[in-house]
């Protein structure tokens, strides 16, 4: 789970990092498995992506929140899919909210990329 603003988390295990769209940083809480940082690195384009589109169209972001979960077949290690949940804290409109959202979902790299697929080679 990545967050920001006032939906930070104060968790003493969270890992805070600087952000460059909320002056006091992002905060992530994941386990350190494969499985926990492809879902991590989804969840982050998001939170990324909502601040900076929202930036975009003048939308206030004071929170965001985003998780991801998903499962792999333990056979063959091949993902089951990725789920991810946003909570934002905003005085936008609902309209407004699910216009960001439906843009975040198509322009977020990570989640396109993982929807597209990708070769990996080890050098």
């Amino acid at each position: 789970m990545v967050s920001a603003g006032s939906f930070r988390s104060v968790d003493g295990g969270a890992i805070r990092f600087p952000h460059r769209w909320t002056p006091e940083g992002v905060t992530v809480e994941a386990d350190f498995t494969g499985a926990h940082l492809l879902h991590l690195a989804a969840a982050g384009c998001v939170l990324n992506d909502i601040y900076r589109e929202a930036g975009e169209l003048g939308i206030r972001i004071d929170g965001a929140r985003v998780s991801a979960e998903g499962g792999f077949d333990t056979q063959t290690w091949i993902s089951s899919g990725i789920t991810y949940h946003v909570e934002l804290n905003s005085p936008a409109s609902s309209d407004e909210l699910v216009m960001l959202l439906d843009r975040v979902d198509h322009v977020a790299e990570i989640p396109r990329a993982i929807r597209a697929g990708a070769t990996v080679r080890r050098s």
